[in-house]
């Protein structure tokens, strides 16, 4: 063969590669879409058509610690992958197991564990803009802001010796909120310095993520613009807030709960796409009356907890909000589970209620609490089994999520590591 010839033959040959691989690239892996060739847009360097979902270790290790059984053998098997996105697998603020909350970072690293649906829960600044905080007033262990000038403008400021902060979203504008740093939700109130009230983040989570300059919290409009760019859906949740200041800003409770669905709407953003969700089903039947294009999908929080004498709905209530038109509920996972007498994990009274009803159910909030010695003394999302009876060890987590998917029947779980629940959800067709 010519020299000529020769050349001609290796750039047909890298032409051909460079199209294989583009073709590659431009295929949809998300659920909504897998096989599908994503029809451009703008450019991104986390757009659905680049993304490599990865699930880390963390599932791995998971796997591996279970007891020798079908549902170990059955996870064992999608070891090599593929993984790709699913909307069973819903980030919770991120992934706050590892990265400050409600971050850009966090975010992130939750689209990139392949979650389907990413929550911002949404609460308001000083001047009626939206922000993606988990509560109006946790900005004191949530960011930097006792450590800064700002620290002055809080409700009630960080002073050596004094009371407990409170620094709201309230206190401050868009711009001084955009000028703070998140940071993991601690803090060390026996601090004699700002910088060390700052610390505290538990032993089994970590800071090796919270080196990233000022800047890095999210507006509803910022978090909307990314999951645009990812493919992604996405939940809101309307934060409860100072009712004096909601209506001093917004006129309200109603022109609150307005604001978040004009917000998406501004946007262009495919209602099919939006879970709106709050704790109060006021907020939730407004949705329904007024912006039914979003408010079939709105999801109520279901705030059951005993300790605070919120009991479980009754039948007759749950027939009440479903001819009211409320499709989705979400219980904390404790609510939907049991301990048998077996020792095993399986669906409580109350989800079989909530089924019979014939609501939809997601529920919060997988990789929550510390499992490491086993759900005994952790109440909370595992206080369905106070004494470790089925929940021995953090492996056993994986148990409580089968029974929730296959028994249960939940449509998707909140976690604080979504690539454990995107490993489970990819490996069971979810």
């Amino acid at each position: 063969m010519s020299t000529h010839l020769h050349r001609l033959f290796i750039s047909a040959t890298f032409a051909a590669m460079a199209l294989a691989a583009h073709a590659a690239c431009a295929t949809d892996r998300s659920d909504e879409g897998r096989g599908k060739v994503w029809d451009g847009g703008r450019q991104g360097h986390h757009r659905e058509d680049k993304l490599n979902v990865q699930v880390g270790v963390r599932p791995f290790y998971l796997v591996e610690g279970l007891d020798d059984g079908k549902l170990k053998s059955r996870l064992q098997q999608c070891e090599a992958g593929p993984f790709y996105r699913s909307k069973f697998s819903i980030s919770h603020r991120g992934a706050p197991l590892e990265f400050p909350e409600h971050s850009l970072e966090s975010y992130q690293a939750a689209n990139r564990m392949g979650a389907g649906i990413i929550e911002c829960d949404v609460s308001f600044t000083k001047d009626g803009e939206l922000v993606c905080r988990h509560s109006e007033c946790d900005l004191h262990t949530t960011t930097n802001i006792v450590n800064t000038p700002l620290n002055a403008a809080c409700t009630v400021p960080w002073v050596a010796g004094g009371s407990t902060p409170k620094c709201c979203t309230s206190d401050i504008t868009l711009s001084e909120f955009k000028s703070l740093k998140a940071k993991m939700d601690a803090s060390n109130p026996a601090a004699t310095t700002a910088a060390g009230y700052l610390g505290g983040t538990a032993a089994w989570r970590t800071d090796l993520y919270t080196g990233r300059p000022a800047g890095n919290v999210v507006t509803l409009k910022e978090h909307i613009a990314l999951m645009k760019d990812w493919g992604v859906s996405q939940t809101p949740e309307l934060k409860d807030g100072d009712a004096a200041r909601i209506q001093s800003i917004f006129g309200g409770q109603k022109a609150y709960a307005q604001k978040l669905i004009d917000t998406y709407k501004e946007a262009g953003v495919d209602p099919r796409k939006v879970y709106p969700q709050s704790f109060n089903i006021d907020d939730v039947l407004y949705w329904i009356k007024q912006e039914p294009a979003f408010g079939q999908q709105a999801v109520y929080l279901d705030p059951v907890e005993p300790a605070l004498k919120i009991e479980r709905m009754s039948k007759e209530r749950l027939r009440e909000l479903k001819k009211a038109g409320v499709q989705i509920i979400a219980p904390p996972m404790w609510a939907l589970l049991a301990v048998n007498e077996s020792n095993e994990v399986v669906p409580s009274a109350y989800a079989i209620d909530i089924k019979a009803a014939g609501f939809k159910i997601i529920t919060w909030s997988f990789e929550r609490v510390n499992l490491t010695k086993g759900a005994a003394g952790q109440g909370s999302y595992y206080q369905f089994d106070p004494q470790g009876k089925a929940i021995k060890k953090d492996s056993d987590m994986l148990k409580a999520l089968d029974v929730l998917a296959r028994q249960v029947g939940v449509e998707g779980v909140f976690s604080d590591w979504p690539g454990t629940v995107t490993y489970y959800a990819n490996c069971m067709g979810l």
